[in-house]
């Protein structure tokens, strides 16, 4: 590969620069020294080349040098799903200087983000230190900026989280052609993209919570003399607690090559207001909208006032949002290939509602898609409004719906309208599909109506990324809805204009930008291998407690994955195949005289214990575990299917052979 003139020159100068660090002159004059003295001692033959080479092998400045002038391959241009599978790139050096070796580029502009630490967070305050090798809880710190996700390595929860870590974030240009450019000084300040912070602690079961989610505002690194500044961040509890501490994170900013001009405070701070001020009257205006929009709403019946029209949602911070803003168009590269595998891959996020301190109502809290996702498990808004995006991405129609399912319990779900004119809803938490087909209220008792076959009861809304429409009709109920948006007598829109103001990308800096998805974190045949480990253990000792003897039938074993890579099929695309197949091959492998049973089940997680405590639960798990009998083998079989981010479905199944006593 030719380099330009350009390139070259900055080129050498890097490597000019790391061995005056190394001071590598200064190494040499001292093994040259050394060599003469030792080769004039015996006073043979001269000093040669060749044994001047040796003796810098010999010392290991040779391998030394080339050790640290170790270069990667960056200007080769990456493509837009390569950088959402790319590892994040997560140093732990103390110093930026420690950075020229790595895989960055010399012509584009870095902000070298460190977390020195953290203290105060008092609720952890009691916890005894961890000894080696103890599992303990852990927080993990993820970061989102400008397309790029980062997590740090998990660290024992304390009083004084030990988080030393250190991340490189690229601060690209927005224009066309220019995104390869360096970024001076005067463009960073108008880049307000703020750098999203999440905190998690997993606990020993491995169950998630999110502790802290912080918009950090770094533009203050560009007045700094040096180009390095240190940064205190509270973090704020979320939910209920968004206004309680949970602790402070030590940062350090440093911006890489050092900027050649300098910012003042004042002209930093004089941006921020200004745009403190945009947002803010944006804001107030599409609210002054709002409240008009739905005095009109509210003249056209006054039975609409109990409708479920949700315009405004709280997030983590307890931040009121339009509930447009949740949805953006998310596409998932090639991480995901289909809608139906979204939809797969959406459902296989858990489902946890809010937590709350005391009774009453339900908790709503609509958390920002990049706490979602960290987390790892959300209420049916999140899996919904994710769902949503996902399917806007793939070039449907999709709209999240706001109403009710049985026993009038609030409800989220999504629906997607054909050019057909047919029109499908999806059930976020469990990825079902079903076919709408209304009721004609007006036909005669004697004509046969469609029955329902999914949960839904009332409908008072639905919105996406741009649109946001109102149920006006006669009756909520989902059976007679005519999904008709062109209707003005059957659905009230409220301006597009209006809500591309607040929530179309860029239209206020107050809106969370929206993350990539990441490629799946775990590895699925070692993963399967490692809990079919587990999973037998358990097994073979609860036997063991029962004064059981435990025979594995390998085969049997093996033949159970197709089973499994059935279910998972079915799940992900509604068809049912390969059945047949392993109907046939457990027919050939069980003798004549003897009796199969298989129970499959599926889970969200990898824990081995709790897994296998929930499966001793069904009789029928525990009849095959337990089995007495003549020649009795038993078989078990764990698939564990990778999804984007930390999604998994785990697919095990429990199976035995044994002859059957008459």
């Amino acid at each position: 590969m030719s380099l330009t003139p350009e390139k070259a020159s900055e080129l050498k100068q890097i490597i000019q620069d790391q061995l005056i660090k190394m001071d590598i002159h200064g190494k040499i004059r001292a093994v040259l020294a050394e060599t003469l003295r030792s080769e004039g001692d015996r006073g043979d033959r001269p000093l040669s080349e060749e044994d001047f080479l040796t003796a810098l092998q010999r010392r290991g400045i040779v391998e030394e040098a080339m050790k640290e002038l170790s270069f990667a391959n960056v200007a080769e241009p990456q493509a837009e799903t390569d950088a959402l599978n790319k590892s994040p790139r997560r140093f732990s050096e103390k110093g930026i200087t420690q950075l020229k070796t790595t895989n960055i580029s010399p012509l584009r502009r870095y902000l070298y983000l460190q977390v020195l630490g953290g203290k105060a967070f008092l609720e952890h305050l009691q916890e005894p230190e961890p000894l080696p090798g103890q599992v303990c809880s852990t927080f993990t710190l993820y970061l989102h900026f400008r397309n790029q996700r980062f997590r740090s390595k998990p660290v024992p929860c304390a009083c004084e989280p030990d988080l030393q870590e250190g991340f490189l974030l690229e601060v690209h240009r927005d224009g066309p052609g220019d995104a390869s450019k360096m970024a001076d000084a005067t463009t960073m300040l108008s880049i307000c993209d703020p750098v999203h912070m999440v905190l998690i602690k997993t606990d020993t079961s491995g169950d998630t919570t999110l502790i802290s989610s912080y918009f950090l505002d770094w533009r203050s690194v560009l007045s700094a003399p040096n180009g390095k500044t240190g940064v205190s961040v509270e973090l704020l509890g979320v939910g209920s607690e968004c206004k309680v501490p949970t602790g402070v994170l030590n940062l350090k900013l440093e911006m890489y090559p050092p900027l050649s001009e300098i910012l003042s405070p004042e002209v930093i701070s004089t941006q921020q207001s200004l745009e403190r001020q945009k947002n803010a009257e944006k804001e107030r205006l599409f609210l002054v909208y709002a409240k008009q929009w739905w005095r009109e709403f509210l003249e056209i019946r006054p039975s609409h006032q109990s409708k479920l029209v949700k315009i405004f949602a709280q997030d983590e911070n307890g931040v009121n949002r339009p509930v447009c803003s949740y949805v953006h168009v998310l596409r998932a590269g090639r991480l995901l290939e289909s809608p139906r595998q979204a939809a797969r891959f959406v459902s296989l996020l858990a489902q946890e509602r809010a937590p709350v301190v005391g009774g009453g109502a339900r908790q709503e809290q609509w958390c920002t898609m990049m706490a979602f996702l960290c987390r790892n498990k959300g209420d049916c808004e999140d899996h919904a409004t994710l769902l949503c995006s996902l399917l806007l991405g793939f070039g449907l129609d999709a709209y999240v719906c706001v109403g009710t399912k049985a026993k009038n319990t609030p409800h989220t779900w999504v629906i997607t309208c054909g050019t057909d004119g047919t029109v499908t809803f999806w059930e976020s938490l469990t990825a079902h599909r079903y076919l709408h087909q209304p009721k004609d209220p007006e036909a005669p008792p004697l004509v046969p109506q469609p029955k329902p076959t999914y949960p839904y009861r009332t409908l008072g809304c639905v919105f996406n990324h741009k649109t946001f429409l109102a149920n006006c009709q006669p009756s909520d109920s989902v059976e007679l809805c005519v999904f008709d948006f062109t209707d003005s007598s059957r659905w009230k829109a409220m301006s597009e204009e209006a809500v591309r103001s607040v929530c179309a990308p860029g239209s206020t800096s107050s809106l969370p930008p929206t993350p990539p998805l990441c490629a799946p974190s775990v590895h699925p045949s070692e993963a399967s291998n490692q809990l079919e480990l587990e999973m037998r253990y358990l097994l073979a000792e609860h036997r063991k407690d029962l004064g059981l003897v435990t025979i594995w039938d390998d085969h049997l074993s093996y033949l159970l994955s197709s089973a499994l890579a059935a279910y998972e099929l079915e799940r992900c695309t509604g068809v049912s195949c390969g059945n047949e197949e392993f109907q046939d091959a457990v027919r050939r492998a069980v003798p004549d005289g003897h009796t199969f049973k298989g129970f499959p089940i599926h889970f969200l997680h990898r824990n081995a214990r709790r897994a296998f405590a929930t499966c001793l639960r069904s009789p029928f798990c525990e009849e095959i575990v337990c089995c007495r009998g003549d020649h009795v083998r038993l078989a078990v079989r764990v698939r564990v299917f990778a999804y984007p981010e930390m999604a998994c479905a785990v697919w095990i199944m429990f199976a035995c052979k044994y002859r059957s006593v008459l």
